[in-house]
C-alpha cells in the first residue's frame, strides 16, 4: 500500500485534531506537533519521534488511540511504529533538527488492548476520596489549588506515610484540572519517572546530549502544571536534583503550579539540597496523619459501595477496627475478601473474614497481646498495673490508661467488650478512649513519640 506524503501528513493532521477534539488537551497537541509522519510500508505507519521524553509520553498515552484514529481512516493499516528521529522530513508540525540517533521501535498491533494507558488512575478523584480529621486541611488545600486559577500558594507540598491518600489527592488535582481548566497542561509523574527520564534525556548517545537535555527542559518547564509523587526518591541525585531545582525556579518564575508529595516534612528529607528544601517550605505544607477508626470505616463503607456488593456491617467494622497501617492495606483486605466470596461462592461474614484474612491476623496476634500493651505502658509510664486498671483520674495515670487501651485497640485483633475485660471497664469506656487519643495524637506531640515508641517497642517483640 502506497500513500503520499501529502496524504500521510494530511492523515495525521486529522488524527490530531480527532485527540484535541476528543480530551481536550492542549498539552497532547504540544507533543504529537512534536513527531513527523514518516511514511506507510508494509501496512505499517512510522512516525519519528524527536526524544526519548516525548517518545515514552505517547507510547504511555496515545500510541492505542493514534493507530486506532488512522485504522478509521485507512483500513489496512494493520500496525504503528514510533520511531527515535533519524532526519527530519517535511511536515506541516516543524521539528527541531536532530543529528543521528540510535533506533528504538515500539510497535502497537490491532489486536492489543484498545485501551489508551494513563498515567492517572481514574478512580482517584475527589469524589471517590473519603475526608476526616486527619486528611481534611489536605484535601482542601488539593481543592483549592485544583479549582482556583490563581495562584495563593505555590507550591502545595503533601507529606504522609505510606498508603495514607497522598497519590490520591495528587490523581484529584489533576482530574480536576482537566475538568475544569482543559486547556491547562497538567504533568503527572513520580519523581523515579522524572529521574529516569532526566538519565535517557542525558545519555541517550555521546554525540546528542545538548539537544535531548534541551528537549527535556521543553518538555518540563513548558507545563502550566507539574505534579511529582514521592520526591524523597530524588535524594542523593545530585544532577538530578539540580536540573529539577532550576526547573522548580522557572516554573515558579511563570507563574505555573506545582504539587509534590513526601513521606516526611521538607527539612527531614536527606540527602536533599538545603537551596531546595527552602525554596519548597516557601509553599504550603500539608500532612495526612493515619486514618481514624471513623475514617477507616467511612473508606470501607464508600468502596463497598463502589464493588456494588452487600457486605455486612459487622464485617466492616472488624476490618476497621483489626486493618490499621494505612488505607492500601485496608483496602486490599476488603479487595480479597470480596475476591473470595465471588471465586469461591462463600458468604461474606465475620467466621469467613476471619478465616481469609487469618495469616494477617494470626500475625498481629502472635506479635502484641493485651497483657504485653499494659505491661510496656507501665514500664514507659513508672505505674503499676493496679494504678492501670484502677478507677483513679489523676492525668498521669488516665492518659496511659487511655493510650494503652488505644493501642490495645490498634494493635490486636481483640474486640471492644475483649479489650474492656482486660481493663476491667466497659466496651463504651475503651471505645471513648480511642477517640480521645485519636483526637491528642495530632496535637500533642509527646503523646504521638510516646505512642510511637510503644508501638516500635510492642512490634520489636
Amino acid at each position: 500500500m502506497d500513500c503520499s506524503q501529502d496524504t500521510i501528513l494530511g492523515q495525521w493532521a486529522a488524527i490530531c485534531a480527532r485527540i484535541q477534539e476528543e480530551q481536550h488537551d492542549r498539552f497532547a497537541v504540544r507533543w504529537l506537533s512534536k513527531i513527523v509522519p514518516d511514511k506507510i510500508e508494509n501496512n505499517r505507519v512510522n512516525l519519528l519521534v524527536p526524544s526519548p521524553c516525548i517518545h515514552e509520553l505517547v507510547k504511555q498515552n496515545y500510541a492505542d488511540q493514534i493507530l486506532s484514529l488512522w485504522q478509521e481512516q485507512n483500513a489496512e493499516i494493520g500496525g504503528l511504529d514510533l520511531q527515535l528521529a533519524v532526519t527530519p522530513r517535511p511536515t506541516a508540525h516543524p521539528v527541531r533538527t536532530q543529528k543521528t540517533m540510535p533506533t528504538v521501535t515500539l510497535a502497537v498491533e490491532p489486536e492489543e488492548n484498545k485501551a489508551i494507558p494513563s498515567l492517572l488512575d481514574p478512580a482517584h478523584t475527589f469524589d471517590t476520596f473519603v475526608v476526616g480529621p486527619s486528611n481534611q486541611f489536605a484535601c482542601a488545600a488539593a481543592r483549592k489549588i485544583a479549582e482556583d486559577d490563581s495562584i495563593t500558594f505555590n507550591p502545595l507540598y503533601i507529606h504522609g506515610g505510606v498508603g495514607l491518600g497522598k497519590t490520591h489527592l495528587m490523581h484529584a488535582i489533576a482530574w480536576r484540572m482537566k475538568e475544569l481548566f482543559p486547556d491547562k497542561s497538567v504533568l503527572y509523574l513520580s519523581s523515579e519517572q522524572f529521574f529516569h527520564q532526566f538519565i535517557r534525556a542525558m545519555r541517550p548517545d555521546k554525540t546528542n546530549r545538548f539537544e535531548s537535555t534541551a528537549n527535556f527542559r521543553d518538555l518540563f518547564r513548558s507545563v502550566d502544571v507539574l505534579m511529582i509523587d514521592d520526591i524523597q526518591f530524588i535524594c542523593g541525585k545530585k544532577a538530578t536534583q539540580e536540573e529539577f531545582f532550576h526547573t522548580f525556579n522557572t516554573l515558579i518564575a511563570c507563574g505555573k503550579k506545582i504539587v509534590l508529595s513526601a513521606d516526611s516534612l521538607p527539612q527531614d528529607l536527606q540527602g536533599i539540597e538545603d537551596r531546595l528544601k527552602t525554596r519548597i517550605a516557601q509553599g504550603l505544607i500539608v500532612d495526612i496523619h493515619p486514618a481514624s477508626y471513623e475514617l477507616r470505616l467511612g473508606i470501607l463503607t464508600e468502596k463497598a459501595a463502589s464493588l456494588s456488593m452487600s457486605i455486612p456491617s459487622n464485617v466492616l467494622d472488624f476490618l476497621a477496627c483489626n486493618i490499621t497501617s494505612n488505607v492500601r492495606e485496608l483496602e486490599g483486605a476488603l479487595n480479597r475478601i470480596v475476591a473470595h466470596a465471588e471465586l469461591m461462592g462463600s458468604p461474606i461474614n465475620l467466621e469467613t473474614t476471619r478465616s481469609v484474612l487469618k495469616d494477617i491476623l494470626n500475625i498481629r496476634e502472635k506479635a502484641v497481646h493485651i497483657t504485653d500493651i499494659q505491661q510496656a505502658v507501665c514500664a514507659h509510664y513508672d505505674l503499676t498495673l493496679l494504678d492501670l486498671k484502677s478507677t483513679r483520674r489523676e492525668r498521669r495515670i488516665a492518659r496511659p490508661r487511655q493510650l494503652a487501651m488505644y493501642l490495645a485497640k490498634t494493635l490486636t485483633p481483640y474486640s471492644l467488650p475483649d479489650i474492656g475485660a482486660q481493663f476491667d471497664r466497659d466496651h463504651t469506656t475503651i471505645m471513648h478512649a480511642v477517640k480521645t487519643i485519636e483526637g491528642l495524637l495530632p496535637r500533642d506531640a509527646q503523646l504521638a513519640a510516646d505512642a510511637a515508641i510503644l508501638t516500635r517497642r510492642l512490634k520489636e517483640g
